[in-house]
């Protein structure tokens, strides 16, 4: 992702790579660690240099080695509040309450929704300005979703996406869009109410199920080298629960991974295939 430099004048490759460096740290900690997966939420903690700290508005850090430090903002914790995440789920020159939401669906929950109706205008159709003055990404959402064909999936996917509206198109914190005052509170698909990251958060670790059910079938297609297919779900559902019962320790899902017979039989299978390649070639 490259924001657009007019809106985003600070933003630049080292502050990228910065982004990139604080994500691959917190789940480094939680493998070394043998924490729980959950922490990928949770942690109020994070890893920053110079560069991103004054990025985030935190006052202290200096220099450009990444440190551990606490975090006092419950906005900012785990990676719903990471840079890396909030930029990569925005378009260049604004925040993408749908692409927000879809990375939490199809990323964290396994779930994502289904592709928009191809005679549907994008967002971008939408008017930037009413009455003299620029609307809201929210506003212009609204606008958009008021066409039947795209209401049914924007009221599931939106509500999640405008819980980050807190932070802009670079994971830098605001209280204004467009001039006015952020309207984050949404309704998400069950009635729950939410107005910010940290009651997403908690929205979603009420029920941790679908959250540690895609985590696992993560890990075990990035073990087996292949997409996870419906005769793998026994395996997944089994390991999703042998972990919840160690407190979803990282080590339990690696273990699972390792100890199941997919992945055990992985290596017989490839010298099936390797013999008869063989045999035909013969």
């Amino acid at each position: 992702m490259n924001p657009d430099v007019r809106l985003y004048p600070d933003f630049d490759q080292q502050l990228k790579e910065a982004m990139h460096r604080e994500t691959e740290l917190l789940f480094h900690t939680l493998v070394q660690e043998d924490r729980s997966l959950l922490e990928l939420l949770t942690a109020d903690y994070t890893f920053v240099n110079e560069r991103l700290a004054r990025h985030y508005g935190i006052p202290g850090v200096t220099g450009t080695d990444f440190r551990r430090i606490e975090i006092l903002e419950p906005e900012r914790r785990g990676v719903l509040g990471h840079g890396s995440v909030l930029t990569l789920t925005s378009h260049a020159s604004r925040t993408s309450p749908v692409l927000r939401g879809k990375w939490v669906m199809e990323v964290l929950l396994g779930t994502p929704p289904p592709p928009p109706p191809p005679d549907v205008s994008d967002l971008e159709a939408t008017p930037e300005a009413e009455e003299g003055r620029l609307l809201t990404v929210r506003e212009r959402l609204e606008m958009h979703r008021a066409s039947p064909a795209c209401r049914s999936c924007h009221r599931v996917i939106d509500p999640i996406g405008l819980a980050l509206e807190y932070f802009d198109g670079t994971g830098a914190r605001r209280i204004k869009d467009s001039g006015s005052p952020i309207e984050a509170q949404g309704e998400l698909y069950d009635g729950t109410p939410v107005t910010s990251a940290a009651d997403l958060r908690a929205a979603l670790l009420a029920r941790p199920v679908p959250l540690v059910r895609a985590f696992t079938e993560n890990l075990l297609a990035y073990a087996l080298g292949r997409r996870v297919e419906y005769y793998d779900m026994p395996t997944v559902r089994s390991i999703a629960r042998q972990a919840a019962e160690q407190d979803h320790r990282m080590s339990a899902f690696i273990l699972g991974v390792v100890n199941s017979p997919a992945f055990r039989l992985k290596g017989t299978e490839a010298v099936v295939d390797d013999m008869q390649a063989g045999s035909q070639e013969d």
